[in-house]
């Protein structure tokens, strides 16, 4: 198993790439990504630095290949963000230089399908960060929730452990982005629901592994940035959460059966479930509907783990997904889940 090693973190002040290894969502959607650019200065004090392919739909993989490589390899870049995620990094897999990167790491911060990255960054012996993107959580209309601003910048800038909070307000209902009057004000929020345990009888302390649930299914059905020998996860957290394509229960299912199968499941004493997106542009579920679709999505996880793993802890409804407000996770890094004190605790 490579050893895993957190990379030096950046200071205010500091140059940070921002690419785009999926799509180039930045070029149809300026107003977000612009607004999260001057959070980044503004907020943060970060500099950020663009790629070619950055803003460009329809760039190749080699393109963002390129631009990943130029990124780790610049010294005065000293942490990678991706604008937002997208559907074919997949595709970017194959050509990386993993020798480049594992010689010049850094903090890349991203998830959905950013899931490749921090994948193939975790085996490369490299900590990454599951978690803030230019778009969508430092893009949010009005403001930063401000657990994720809160999240986000000791993620960036400091190291040691950060115990996670329930959200207090949360959403998954979003805005048209082309819309200037989007960002006149901050989006609507609902109360907090806390988190639901499961087997909450231990504590377990181990690295994460895991992301976008949909994004593991394409890796392991291409066989990549997935551990030949599965014991490498044994006594690890496994991160789950799935995306605004709001899979049904049975794909969920389906998904989560297949790593049992192949023997990942059982290596897993604790699970964090983040909050599932139920509502889309494509799929705008009533309230009752949305509702529905969260419990047959938590019914769906919980058979597959009563059959494959039924002594892990599982914590549902983990703000670290899709919704709003958004947790970073380090991916690869040390995560505590202390079941009789429900608390969970990330070292950064």
């Amino acid at each position: 198993m490579t050893s895993l090693a957190y990379p030096p973190k950046p200071s205010p002040g500091d140059r940070i790439a921002v690419i785009s290894p999926s799509s180039g969502l930045p070029g149809l959607f300026p107003l977000p990504y612009e607004l999260g650019l001057e959070r980044l200065r503004k907020e943060f004090g970060l500099e950020p630095v663009e790629y070619p392919a950055t803003r460009r739909m329809g760039s190749t993989p080699r393109e963002r290949a390129d631009d990943i490589h130029a990124a780790f390899a610049d010294p005065d870049i000293k942490a990678v963000i991706a604008s937002i995620g997208g559907d074919d990094q997949i595709t970017v897999l194959p050509l990386l230089d993993r020798e480049l990167i594992r010689a010049n790491p850094k903090p890349f911060f991203g998830m959905s399908d950013n899931t490749n990255l921090l994948a193939f960054l975790r085996n490369s012996g490299i900590v990454g960060y599951h978690g803030g993107s230019v778009m969508v959580e430092l893009g949010r209309p009005g403001a930063l929730h401000p657990q994720t601003a809160d999240s986000l910048r000791a993620a960036l800038f400091t190291s040691g452990p950060y115990e996670l909070q329930p959200a207090e307000r949360w959403r998954d209902l979003d805005r048209d982005w082309a819309d200037p009057a989007t960002f006149d004000a901050e989006p609507e929020t609902r109360p907090g629901t806390g988190w639901t345990w499961f087997n909450a009888d231990r504590v377990v302390e181990g690295r994460s592994w895991g992301g976008c649930l949909e994004i593991l299914g394409w890796l392991l059905m291409a066989d990549r940035e997935i551990a030949r020998d599965p014991s490498e996860y044994d006594g690890g957290v496994l991160l789950l959460e799935t995306s605004e394509d709001m899979p049904s229960a049975a794909e969920v299912f389906s998904t989560l059966r297949n790593m049992g199968e192949r023997g990942l499941l059982q290596r897993f004493p604790a699970l964090l479930m983040g909050r599932p997106k139920t509502w889309f542009f494509e799929r705008p579920n009533t309230p009752e509907e949305a509702a529905r679709y969260a419990s047959d999505q938590r019914e769906a996880v919980l058979r597959a783990m009563r059959a494959y793993a039924p002594d892990t802890t599982i914590v549902f409804d983990v703000d670290f997904g899709h919704t709003d407000p958004q947790l970073v996770i380090p991916y690869g890094g040390i995560v505590r889940v202390d079941g009789p004190e429900r608390r969970i605790t990330v070292t950064y």
